[in-house]
């Protein structure tokens, strides 16, 4: 891998109406051209979730433009071929995915859905918060990796142990 291109970054959820938004539009600001992010899910809820958008514009990122599309749009002839590809939700992570044109890196960044909270508007925006501040602390460890010089394996594995981090979904293996 070199910095001496643009690398473009797919972020996946079944809805692509939250949290893959929110990590659309942070890498977008904090990848300061080096990265071209892109969302997608695998069952498009057809709308952005305002709650998402209000988080966005909260802390400074963009938040116009969005729009809830399939993961279909990426495998399709023509689609900007993705360097990586994120999972941010577990039923997206346990879904069978199209074929991705390159091959791109992949790793699992599972966030709890901040959409799924019930309660007050209080409660709501707490939870799209969180989801914001995890998936910013996510992208970012992964702007921080020397690109140029990390070999893939290596790679590979900070990928993975950047999904380990704060807020994980993922439950942690056991011995059986």
């Amino acid at each position: 891998m070199t910095t001496d291109r643009v690398y473009n970054v797919l972020f996946l959820c079944t809805a692509n109406s939250s949290r893959s938004i929110l990590a659309e539009s942070i890498l977008k600001t904090e990848g300061k051209g080096r990265f071209k992010a892109y969302s997608a899910g695998s069952q498009p809820k057809g709308e952005v979730n305002p709650l998402a958008l209000r988080e966005l514009q909260a802390l400074g990122y963009p938040a116009t433009g969005f729009r809830s599309k399939s993961w279909d749009e990426f495998a399709e002839p023509g689609a900007p071929e993705m360097d990586f590809i994120f999972t941010v939700c577990d039923t997206a992570h346990g879904e069978a995915c199209p074929v991705w044109i390159g091959h791109p890196m992949t790793a699992h960044w599972g966030v709890e859905d901040p959409a799924a909270v019930e309660g007050s508007e209080v409660d709501k925006g707490r939870a799209f918060a969180q989801a914001a501040r995890f998936l910013k602390n996510r992208i970012m460890a992964f702007l921080s990796l020397p690109l140029k010089s990390i070999d893939k394996l290596a790679l590979e594995s900070h990928l993975r142990q950047i999904g380990a981090m704060e807020g994980t979904t993922a439950k942690p293996a056991t011995a059986d």
